[in-house]
């Protein structure tokens, strides 16, 4: 894509209010919804008028090919020069879209697009992946999107941006975006997608793997959702999708980033990373992943979802277009090539694959302190998008001392469950669940349930304690001991906040 036709192409869009607000308006909900699915019928009913937006829907959105005259129309004097660059193509009369262009909006992102290839598999037509196929805005890129930090920095580095859409979202906040990838389609159109979004001279895209296109440098945050599919890394080379497979065996790339990331940060500097690891018969997945963790870095990881391994493989298979019903493969071809991704992972004792969010904090603390802040947890359920507060208020949670004459607060969405026997005296259970961020949920006792029922920001802990032990006949030096500890647990989880 010539750098120079984003400008131009930019001017069109607006002037057909080709927006994210505009074309969830004109499709409504249910067509959104099926557009979501890869279904274009319910929106083809709803965007069959002339005007440019649903000129712009049916061309880039529900790939149907349209008059040459709507096309002009919506894109004045821009379509033979669109078609020479490859973002459209001509025959008969008709314009057809060769690439992707999507109007996408986020808090932080607002009215923005995005060009990258056409969407597969649409309407269930056979999907047809290429090796250098350039994704677009996915489920991955906004739950990438959602984790990120969106505070204020001087340089950040989106490792492996595809199509650019991290880097435009780190363009919102960050002085100097660096932005690299292996695959010079994806350069081509994360340079496109920057000046068609106006911040070019903020965006410096570089061709390279992993960290050495940025040798010797240092971010405040980095970014990645890197080719992570555990596979052999065997096989023919042009089966190899390069967005979503590294050439690496296993989760060896993911273990790369993590071990590698802290030398290009820069002090209290952030990595945040979207990905997948092996879970191994023999050993404990949060046991395995710590032992990645660099020692001069507090560290955050949740495994959010995990999958076993004949369902991982089905997953990428039709995603690469290789299962029959939805690819262009025959049975036989498929089958040969899940029992043998099948047969690896077995080979490799892998039971299963876990699929979550790794997040880095530069502290500065020297390597091997027992300071360093490492939580591992298992958190498949709900939490408030976006999370990044959550990651933020987690970071700041781990400065907080608690002792005796710490002052804390519930935070204001904790709420308390009781459970027990119809007409009993006292709960059976006791839970705090938090209502925001990542929305965990923690078994108290009475004792505790009494402290944290008092913490207002008054009393400090130790005179809160002192008055509980009292009150249920318990020794208050005992309890001191016993339950500072687990108070200050509950600092690090949110649950409670410095007065």
């Amino acid at each position: 894509m010539t750098p120079s036709l984003a400008a131009p192409l930019r001017d069109a869009l607006l002037a057909a209010d080709f927006t994210y607000d505009a074309v969830a308006e004109l499709l409504g909900a249910e067509a959104h919804s099926a557009l979501s699915r890869n279904e274009t019928t319910p929106a083809l009913r709803r965007a069959a008028g002339g005007g440019p937006l649903a000129t712009l829907v049916r061309l880039f959105l529900l790939q149907r090919t349209v008059p040459f005259s709507d096309a002009e129309r919506a894109l004045p004097g821009l379509v033979d020069r669109l078609a020479a660059d490859g973002l459209l193509t001509q025959s008969g009369g008709e314009v057809a879209a060769r690439l992707d262009c999507r109007p996408y909006s986020t808090e932080d992102a607002p009215d923005l697009w995005v060009v990258s290839d056409l969407t597969p598999g649409m309407d269930g037509a056979p999907q047809r992946v290429t090796t250098d196929y350039v994704l677009g805005i996915s489920p991955a890129s906004t739950s990438l999107a959602q984790l990120t930090l969106r505070h204020d920095v001087a340089s950040a580095l989106d490792l492996g941006t595809g199509c650019g859409v991290q880097a435009l979202h780190l363009a919102g906040h960050a002085d100097r975006v660096v932005a690299t990838d292996v695959n010079p389609r994806a350069l081509d159109l994360a340079r496109f997608n920057a000046e068609l979004n106006e911040v070019g001279g903020q965006v410096d895209v570089r061709d390279g793997s992993f960290f050495a296109p940025v040798a010797g440098e240092r971010f405040d945050l980095i970014t990645t959702n890197p080719p992570f599919v555990i596979s052999p890394a065997t096989g023919r080379q042009e089966d190899r999708l390069v967005y979503r497979d590294s050439g690496l065996p296993g989760d060896q790339a993911v273990e790369h980033v993590v071990r590698t990331a802290p030398a290009h940060l820069a002090d209290s500097g952030w990595c945040q990373v979207l990905a997948n690891w092996a879970i191994l018969a023999d050993r404990p997945w949060d046991e395995r992943l710590a032992d990645w963790l660099p020692d001069d870095c507090d560290a955050l990881v949740v495994q959010r979802e995990v999958l076993d391994p004949a369902a991982y493989v089905e997953l990428w298979l039709k995603d690469s277009g290789h299962h029959p019903s939805t690819g262009t493969g025959t049975p036989a071809a498929y089958t040969a090539r899940y029992d043998a991704w099948l047969s690896w992972l077995e080979e490799q004792g892998v039971a299963g694959i876990g699929f979550g969010w790794i997040n880095l904090h530069r502290t500065g603390v020297s390597a091997g302190s027992t300071n360093n802040r490492r939580e591992v947890l298992e958190w498949p359920y709900d939490v408030e998008q976006p999370i990044a507060p959550a990651v933020a208020d987690w970071a700041r949670a781990g400065a907080v001392e608690v002792g005796p004459d710490t002052t804390l607060v519930v935070r204001p969405d904790v709420r308390q469950e009781t459970v027990g026997p119809v007409g009993a005296e006292d709960p059976a259970t006791i839970l705090l669940r938090q209502q925001r961020g990542l929305r965990r949920a923690r078994q108290v006792d009475t004792v505790v349930a009494a402290v944290v029922g008092a913490c207002d920001g008054e009393l400090p802990v130790g005179a809160i304690l002192d008055a509980v032990a009292q009150l249920l006949g318990l020794d208050a030096a005992a309890t001191k001991e016993q339950y500072l500890p687990e108070l200050a647990a509950m600092v690090g989880e949110g649950y409670l906040v410095h007065g």
